[in-house]
């Protein structure tokens, strides 16, 4: 299915294509958005990189996650009771914000995924490969799924 016919509106005919089905194919290839476009072999190579830096990023913030999570019930067992209610809220506060975060970050990395690009899909892999070595020194008990 291509769109890249399509008048968007605006007097210029739209340049991304829309695939349905894998494919290797770059040309008009947009991704996320239309200003995110492949127009030769320079621009792919860096899309390539960057979505590789985008999805380490992601086991970065799955790795902060944890430490606060470990940092967290440590503070938790050296704290008075008196003050635990206030310090259990504040810590959930901050776990519901990461997790929020990595459920939105999962999310841009299921659209990278479903340009379905060849491509682009192994740099997802490879993004995550490298976040891996680099960030995750936890285990990988949590998925990499969408949510």
């Amino acid at each position: 299915m291509d769109h890249g016919d399509m008048d968007m509106g605006d007097g210029h005919p739209a340049m991304c294509s829309m695939n349905m089905l894998f494919t290797w194919d770059t040309n008009n290839l947009c991704i996320i958005f239309r200003g995110w476009r492949v127009t030769g072999t320079l621009s792919l190579i860096l899309s390539l990189i960057a979505v590789m830096v985008l999805t380490a990023g992601y086991e970065a913030v799955r790795e902060a996650s944890r430490r606060y999570e470990l940092r967290h019930a440590a503070i938790m067992e050296n704290t008075p009771r008196s003050s635990a209610q206030a310090e259990e809220k504040k810590g959930k506060v901050v776990k519901a914000a990461l997790y929020g975060l990595q459920v939105f970050y999962s999310f841009f990395i299921m659209l990278l995924f479903m340009t379905y690009n060849g491509w682009i899909m192994l740099a997802v892999g490879l993004g995550a490969f490298v976040g891996y070595l680099m960030f995750g020194g936890g285990s990988i008990e949590k998925s990499a799924a969408c949510h």
